[in-house]
């Protein structure tokens, strides 16, 4: 089972972002676009494991402390660089309890033998890939890529959009499916965020 860990965002946010990618997609046409609804803020990509290990992470996950979250949905950008573009993204701005709740879940999840994230979390929402990995570290061999580049002059006469704010009051398990279409993501599990002491 392909899973990860992840926040919802609220549908009013995820309509404003669908009616921008609306408006920009022609600028990118050869772009691999994400499916509104499959829009997330990945806290922690795990890849695939076995239904028991699965069970495993499901416990750890429930033993995590951690506040709601507060995210406002702002700005645009491209990893791993905007010469080297493949994937564009919707920023987040957030207070710490965001990457304190990134931090917990990487932890919870290391006490399973899971190796711990090795670079900052960097919070964002991922709208369309450009071709290559959809990773947003820069990889050996990464060059000028043209497949955003249409899209990049035309942004670059807009202010940068807002498209809301919104508090976490829950993370969950996902399960990724691969399909022909492009990936579906469903929920397997929900951990609620509470005040912690």
């Amino acid at each position: 089972m392909r899973i990860f860990i992840a926040l919802d965002i609220d549908d009013a946010i995820r309509e404003r972002i669908q009616r921008f990618m609306d408006g920009v997609r022609e600028f990118a046409p050869e772009a691999r676009w994400v499916r509104p609804e499959s829009m997330h803020v990945t806290l922690k990509f795990i890849g695939e494991k076995p239904a028991e290990v699965v069970e495993e992470i499901k416990k750890a996950l429930a033993s995590v402390q951690a506040d709601p979250v507060a995210m406002s949905f702002r700005g645009q950008g491209f990893f791993p660089t905007a010469k080297s573009a493949r994937v564009f993204w919707v920023g987040i701005e957030s207070g710490p309890a965001l990457t304190a709740l990134a931090r917990a879940v990487d932890s919870a999840t290391a006490a399973l033998g899971i190796p711990k994230e090795e670079r900052a979390f960097s919070p964002h929402l991922t709208l369309a890939r450009g071709g290559g990995s959809g990773s947003p570290r820069w990889r050996k061999g990464d060059g000028a890529n043209k497949s955003f580049q249409r899209l990049q002059e035309k942004l670059s006469a807009f202010s940068a959009p807002e498209f809301g704010t919104m508090t976490a009051r829950e993370f969950f398990l996902y399960q990724s499916q691969l399909l022909r279409g492009g990936s579906r993501y469903t929920k397997i599990a929900r951990f609620a965020l509470n005040m912690t002491q």
